[in-house]
């Protein structure tokens, strides 16, 4: 008897739970909702559809910054006004994603490298070592050859600032993460206006961010496989259509 009844009990919370939680899960399938999270509804607010690219959405506006350079130059939102650029922010020690990152980087540099609207704005997250010289030395040993990819560093509370709030790129320094740092692996598309862009995925939701980690590696019979999904060349597709506009 007293199984019944807990048997009804189990029943009857179940059927409670249907009634009010199953249309809401319905509404987000039909409406394509089921990815969406805080930070994703937090950012959809400041996004707004484009005209000749609509495939791609605009965020806030980079804030206005000053570093220096691998020359010793001084580098700002100057340089970066009316290109297109992919923003990284990485440091030279990094034993973890940072190889993986510049790697894929150098695909970007490769396709567009040459083109005086287009440019690549590498920001050290560990300025403390990464000097000029030793972001020059860093250049010539990745075979950096790009006048416009320029690799900056400034004071860390400035370029933690830069990552966290403007980008939206979690950055930090701590003390048990493998080089002292942790980072987000992820490259920003900044359109000839200063704004984030990005394209959306499969549900129509903004991907934000281009995923600057992945790599390919090979299986037992030499073809190759993605790790995972590789976004570098939705990367160049998307650059392509921004030096586009007008």
């Amino acid at each position: 008897m007293m199984k019944n009844k807990s048997y009804i009990g189990i029943t009857f919370i179940i059927l409670v739970f249907g009634i009010f939680a199953i249309p809401k899960i319905v509404d987000r399938i039909s409406n394509n909702k089921v990815v969406e999270g805080d930070r994703l509804n937090k950012v959809k607010q400041k996004v707004q559809t484009t005209g000749k690219t609509a495939s791609l959405v605009k965020f806030g506006k980079v804030p206005e910054f000053e570093f220096t350079n691998h020359d010793s130059i001084s580098v700002g939102s100057s340089f970066f006004k009316d290109k297109v650029y992919v923003v990284e922010f990485f440091f030279t020690t990094c034993p973890t994603i940072c190889p993986i990152m510049t790697k894929n980087m150098l695909q970007i540099e490769s396709a567009f490298g040459d083109l005086e609207n287009f440019a690549i704005a590498s920001i050290t997250i560990n300025p403390a070592h990464d000097t000029p010289s030793v972001l020059k030395e860093y250049r010539a040993s990745h075979g950096i050859s790009s006048k416009n990819w320029q690799l900056l560093t400034g004071e860390q509370e400035a370029v933690l600032g830069l990552a966290n709030k403007g980008f939206d790129l979690y950055a930090a320094a701590k003390e048990k993460a493998p080089g002292g740092f942790e980072h987000s692996g992820m490259f920003a598309l900044v359109d000839k206006n200063g704004y984030i862009r990005s394209r959306k995925d499969e549900f129509g939701n903004p991907i934000l961010y281009y995923r600057g980690i992945t790599e390919t590696s090979t299986d037992e019979a030499g073809e190759a496989i993605a790790t995972s999904l590789h976004q570098i060349t939705e990367l160049k597709q998307d650059i392509l259509k921004l030096l586009k506009e007008e």
